[in-house]
């Protein structure tokens, strides 16, 4: 048995590469005897250096252009790279493949139509293929246009569903609003497959009782200004971001902290970072390093399970963090952030950047390393992932199963 994942596993963004990577290896594990692999949604087949991308470049002129100027130049651009080149890149992959997974990841969201587009593309020709299709832990947008509604309706209905599961609550009434009415299925409750990170990839994380006396790592996740002004769910509050960093960055080592700059790895994120290290740590260098960008997942949180403490907007470095038992802190620009701290019932360590300054910042730091992650829950969260994905696998089964003559 074949099984396809649609989701992002390539993005430069490693988080999505980690959560692909943790539900590939459950769902596998919960298989056994079965292919998993994944197609990614922008057509992406390996990991690679992204550097300063035109992405970033595309992001900057897009923020500048009225709604409805960004939105129809967008559309242009996606109706050309599916037709062309994503429909003949899903049909190849599909091939031999016996069932169908959307997920995981923050996949049911319409920013400027892209999602909506790339994943009508993909369920057609999963349609056309009549394979089986499962929405998997997937996070789900309240605020879709029209024309995004319309395209991800037609899609979900246009395929035998055998499944469909959302990550958090607010998700799931996302769901429950937009797509219910429409005749599908209401969504279940799935956990988000990075929570499986300490399971699926090594910890190189020291034996802390034998180096007791160094001084505390603190990850601090870098995020680009013009990455949270895009990405937000809501209006921000106005901060100085490159201010914000640099200040946060030089109180956390005053207090005494090790503090390791890094990404996870989108390129708008990585410029942003290189551009203002320099001055960033140019008074504390040896208390303030900038992390090599990370090649591939496995990086990414090898780095993250050998901190202390990891600081950051990027909601799949605090999954992973959390999932080694390591504590963290939240700096609000999407609800999805905040579902995942509620959901792992550490809300008093998520702050808006605008509420936090450098000195709070400390502070919080060492409330949050001194209070203990709740390990009990946190076991019960990666066992309930776990049974999640084995349902996923059960109705996979089944679907097959009934499909075969």
């Amino acid at each position: 048995m074949k099984i396809a994942l649609l989701n992002v596993k390539y993005s430069p963004n490693l988080g999505d590469g980690l959560l692909s990577e943790c539900l590939e290896r459950e769902l596998s594990a919960a298989l056994p005897g079965a292919q998993v692999v994944s197609i990614d949604l922008a057509g992406r087949e390996i990991y690679r250096d992204h550097g300063a991308s035109r992405r970033g470049r595309a992001i900057a002129v897009l923020e500048h252009l009225p709604s409805w100027a960004r939105r129809h130049v967008v559309r242009l651009a996606l109706t050309a790279l599916v037709r062309l080149r994503l429909r003949r890149h899903f049909r190849d992959r599909l091939t031999g493949v016996d069932a169908v997974v959307l997920g995981g990841g923050n996949l049911l969201t319409d920013s400027d139509l892209n999602f909506p587009m790339k994943i009508s593309g993909a369920l057609a020709e999963a349609a056309r293929a009549g394979l089986p299709v499962a929405v998997h832990a997937v996070g789900v947008g309240r605020d879709w246009s029209a024309a995004g509604h319309r395209l991800f309706s037609r899609a979900l209905r246009g395929v035998p569903l055998i499944a469909a599961t959302v990550r958090d609550d607010r998700s799931r009434r996302a769901w429950g609003a937009a797509l219910v009415p429409e005749g599908l299925p209401p969504a279940e409750f799935a956990g988000d497959p990075g929570f499986l990170a300490s399971l699926h990839f090594a910890s190189p994380r020291p034996d802390r009782a034998a180096s007791a006396e160094a001084p505390a790592l603190v990850g601090l996740c870098v995020t680009s200004p013009m990455a949270i002004h895009y990405h937000a769910d809501s209006p921000r509050p106005s901060v100085d971001y490159l201010a914000w960093y640099g200040k946060s960055a030089a109180a956390l080592a005053k207090a005494g902290y090790r503090v390791a700059l890094f990404t996870n790895g989108s390129p708008e994120d990585r410029t942003f970072l290189e551009r203002n290290a320099p001055d960033w740590t140019r008074d504390q260098a040896d208390a303030i390093t900038v992390v090599p960008p990370f090649a591939t997942p496995d990086d990414l949180v090898r780095f993250i399970a050998g901190c202390d403490l990891v600081v950051g907007h990027r909601m799949h470095a605090c999954i992973a963090a959390h999932s080694f038992g390591i504590p963290t802190i939240g700096l609000k620009w999407d609800v999805k952030l905040e579902s995942f701290f509620a959901l792992a019932g550490r809300t008093t360590f998520i702050a808006d950047c605008a509420d936090l300054d450098a000195n709070a910042l400390t502070t919080m730091a060492g409330r949050a390393l001194g209070t203990r992650i709740d390990t009990d829950r946190l076991d019960l969260l990666i066992a309930a992932t776990r049974a999640d994905v084995a349902r996923l696998a059960t109705r996979i089964t089944a679907a097959v199963k009934d499909k075969r003559p």
